[in-house]
């Protein structure tokens, strides 16, 4: 485990958490205290540019590369005016570089085992074991 994964695993310590948030933004990596993570996570090649909102469950094994991002599709909407709930990643997920993940109304899902390629826009629920490309991301194969 490297020291990247070693501080996301820290935020939820007592008496160290705030120190490990803080530490990460600095190292240019936003995962508020807020955020569940499952077991294995994978902070690929320091995180650099990961954002991830504050309402993300992200389950086991999920590697997550440079410049991904988890959030709403509406911030032109007040904060309190958004339909948006959160989003959950599922286990053994693989979000490339630079992928975004974006929701606007309710719940959006990754679905177990899917990988999401590098720099595509994912604005839709996705099933399990899914490969989804392209901006916006669409469907392009099965994973085996």
């Amino acid at each position: 485990m490297s020291i990247y994964e070693r501080l996301v695993y820290a935020r939820n310590s007592r008496w160290f958490g705030k120190l490990a948030y803080f530490l990460l933004k600095l190292l240019g990596v936003e995962i508020p205290r807020s955020v569940k993570i499952g077991p294995g996570f994978l902070l690929h090649h320091g995180g650099m540019g990961v954002v991830i909102h504050p309402k993300t469950v992200i389950g086991a094994r999920v590697g997550i590369y440079p410049g991904v991002t988890l959030g709403r599709a509406d911030v032109y909407r007040p904060a309190t005016a958004s339909r948006f709930e959160g989003i959950v990643v599922a286990d053994d997920v693989i979000l490339g570089s630079g992928a975004k993940i974006l929701c606007d109304d309710g719940i959006l899902h990754v679905g177990r085992g899917t990988v999401i390629g590098a720099n595509a826009v994912l604005t839709q629920s996705t099933g399990e074991n899914e490969l989804w490309a392209g901006l916006p991301a669409k469907k392009v194969g099965q994973r085996t």
